[in-house]
């Protein structure tokens, strides 16, 4: 193989490593993000092929489906400050991929663990203020809808919903 043929060949294999470190896929099922040097360049790319530059830019992705938290069971009390063990489940998804990333750097165990602190958080509030009645059937709906609009709101700011 003479000098010239090998340099050719390195030159195209080159670029084509270049090509592919430039190009990145967005699937319908996925939320991307786009940063340069760190830095958020487009918040919320859209599905499908797109270009980036190799070394300046990354993408990050994450599942844009709806997702579940399976929570452990807990003990809560009561406002006659009876034992309620409770176990409790969240669907969730990303709803804002810029505040997403800056509050859990689209880690899905940070997510989840904040979202568990939340939903234990509101639980406990919403149980110590009613008695075993109202939780197991008077008032469950209520609670319910007041929990879900409660935890809606305070995860907005991190970016899911």
């Amino acid at each position: 193989m003479s000098m010239k043929a090998l340099v050719g060949l390195i030159i195209v294999l080159l670029l084509v490593v270049l090509g592919s470190q430039s190009l990145f896929r967005v699937h319908e099922t996925e939320r991307a993000i786009l940063l340069q040097f760190g830095e958020i360049m487009r918040a919320d790319v859209q599905p499908g092929l797109h270009f980036k530059m190799p070394i300046a830019q990354e993408v990050k992705l994450f599942d844009a489906r709806v997702l579940t938290l399976d929570t452990n069971s807990e003990t809560y009390y009561t406002l006659e400050k009876k034992p309620l063990e409770v176990d409790s489940f969240v669907k969730w998804r990303v709803a804002d991929v810029a505040s997403f990333y800056e509050s859990a750097s689209f880690d899905i165990r940070r997510a989840e663990r904040l979202l568990q602190e939340r939903v234990n958080e509101g639980l406990r509030n919403q149980i110590s203020r009613r008695d075993m009645h109202e939780v197991v059937s008077g008032e469950r709906d209520q609670l319910m809808n007041e929990l879900r609009t409660d935890l809606d709101e305070k995860m907005r700011g991190y970016g899911v919903e």
